[in-house]
């Protein structure tokens, strides 16, 4: 009896002193359930949501890069517009010739096929920056949790296609298409902006 006990003695120990030396090497009072199940499933519960709001604000930042890179695309398509606008008020003038209003639309056709190409080929991760389809990132740790912004179709673009400054009718009528573009722009980078600032709040409410 005396060797049995002084062998459970000496088990006792030895399983001790292998917690304390796993509970050392990984920093962490409970490792198992056999520690403490009640506190395990704690501590898993606890660490899984920790994991997801660290990817929670890992896709935020990713919303407003999104978003910040179709804001600088619609501006540069902007300053296309604005120049169209300014050709046009030019051609407007009647002190010009057919000549004189010729090799401005040879610059207004080169603004265009910018603004065309900007449309068709900007992305962001490979994904189409302007083929109207919402997207939607997951900025929380549960289900539905989400913000989504929609970015324009550029389908005003067709509008602007169509501007011919060669005639003085022509610039009277691309003055007004290149307002209404403009307008439409503008309306879309406020939307990304006030998208911006949103994402900004989340992370900022995940942060804490």
């Amino acid at each position: 009896m005396k060797i049995d006990n002084s062998n459970l003695h000496l088990n006792q120990t030895q399983q001790t002193s292998n917690k304390l030396a796993e509970q050392l090497a990984t920093g962490k009072k409970v490792n198992s359930a056999a520690d403490d199940a009640a506190a395990l499933q704690i501590i898993d519960r606890l660490t899984s949501q920790q994991e997801g709001y660290g990817q929670a604000v890992r896709n935020a930042y990713d919303g407003i890069s999104y978003s910040q890179v179709t804001e600088s695309s619609l501006s540069g398509v902007n300053d296309a517009v604005s120049r169209i606008r300014e050709l046009s008020l030019q051609a407007g003038n009647g002190a010009l010739s057919d000549n004189d209003r010729a090799a401005l639309q040879e610059e207004v056709v080169q603004l265009q096929s910018q603004i065309t190409e900007t449309f068709e080929n900007a992305s962001f991760g490979g994904k189409p920056l302007f083929d109207g389809r919402s997207v939607s990132f997951q900025v929380g740790p549960d289900a539905n949790t989400t913000q989504k912004t929609t970015p324009s179709d550029g389908s005003f673009a067709a509008a602007i296609a169509t501007i011919d400054i060669s005639t003085q009718a022509g610039a009277q009528a691309a003055i007004d298409i290149s307002d209404q573009a403009s307008d439409e722009i503008n309306a879309q980078r406020a939307e990304l902006g006030a998208f911006q600032n949103t994402l900004a709040s989340t992370i900022k409410g995940l942060g804490t």
